[in-house]
């Protein structure tokens, strides 16, 4: 299954993503095979992220909350919140490089 992941960070906590994100950066490579697509979320290009987008395929949710939970900028408290919402691609079988 397919899953859109939309974090949303503590705003007060942006020295947290910087001391980890070689971390979270090198976990993520560590999960290609699961998180598809990830991204932070910004108003503008200059600013502060606000939080990430993930594109995930898994066997259900329980599967995306337990990858979650290890992910270095989770573990250390940058992350408000998580929405995991189910996504079906209106192309299932178009294939689109990001």
């Amino acid at each position: 299954m397919l899953f859109i992941l939309i974090f949303h960070d503590h705003q007060d906590k942006l020295t947290v993503r910087q001391q980890h994100m070689a971390a979270h950066l090198d976990w993520l490579s560590q999960h290609q095979q699961s998180i598809r697509v990830a991204g932070s979320l910004r108003i503008e290009p200059e600013q502060a992220p606000l939080g990430a987008c993930w594109i995930v395929e898994a066997a259900g949710k329980a599967a995306v909350n337990a990858l979650i939970v290890t992910d270095p900028f989770w573990q250390h408290g940058l992350r408000a919140s998580v929405e995991i919402l189910h996504w079906s691609k209106a192309f299932p079988d178009q294939s689109t490089p990001i």
